[in-house]
C-alpha cells in the first residue's frame, strides 16, 4: 500500500527579512503576521549576517539554523555589507539566485534602483512613511509573493 504526500500540510517557505532597524522589524513583522502569512519569518540585521545565513556559515553551519528562505526582503542600507551587495552575491550564485528578492527600503534614488533592477531584484518598494500605506504594501507583499505567485523550491 501506498501512500500519497499531504500537500496541504507541506511547510510553507520561510521569508528571510534583512533588517538593521529594531523599529521597522517590528512593525514589519507584525503588519506580516496581521496579513495571515502562516510562514516562519526569519531576521538578519546586516549584509554579513544574512549571507552567512544563506551560504550557511558560521553560527549557520547546520542547515537546520538556515533554512532556505522562499522569499528574501531586503533593506539597502545595512551596516558592515550594504543590500546591494548581498543582492549581487544571491543573484550570480547559481544555487542562490532562484530566490525571489524584495528590495524594501527608505532609498528612492533612480540609481540604486537602475542597480537593483541589473543585478537582478525581483521587486523594489520604497518604504512609505505612512503606515496605512504601509500596511497595504506588506499585504500586497503577502498576497503576491505567497498567495499569488508560485515560488520555486528552494529547499535542499
Amino acid at each position: 500500500m501506498t501512500s500519497t504526500p499531504n500537500f496541504s500540510i507541506a511547510r510553507r517557505p520561510a521569508l528571510l527579512v534583512v533588517e538593521d532597524s529594531n523599529e521597522d522589524f517590528e512593525a514589519l513583522q507584525r503588519l506580516l503576521r496581521r496579513s495571515g502569512l502562516a510562514s516562519p519569518i526569519l531576521r538578519c540585521v546586516n549584509g554579513e549576517q544574512a549571507l552567512s545565513f544563506l551560504y550557511r556559515s558560521g553560527s549557520y553551519a547546520a542547515p537546520n539554523d538556515a533554512p532556505r528562505p522562499g522569499l528574501i526582503v531586503l533593506d539597502l542600507n545595512l551596516p558592515k555589507t550594504d543590500g546591494r551587495e548581498v543582492l549581487r552575491r544571491v543573484k550570480q550564485d547559481d544555487n542562490l539566485k532562484k530566490i525571489p528578492i524584495v528590495v524594501f527600503t527608505t532609498s528612492n534614488n533612480p540609481r540604486d534602483i537602475e542597480i537593483c533592477y541589473e543585478y537582478g531584484v525581483n521587486s523594489y518598494i520604497v518604504k512609505p512613511i505612512d503606515f496605512a500605506q504601509l500596511k497595504r504594501d506588506i499585504q500586497a507583499i503577502v498576497d503576491y509573493w505567497f498567495e499569488v505567485t508560485t515560488l520555486p523550491d528552494c529547499r535542499d
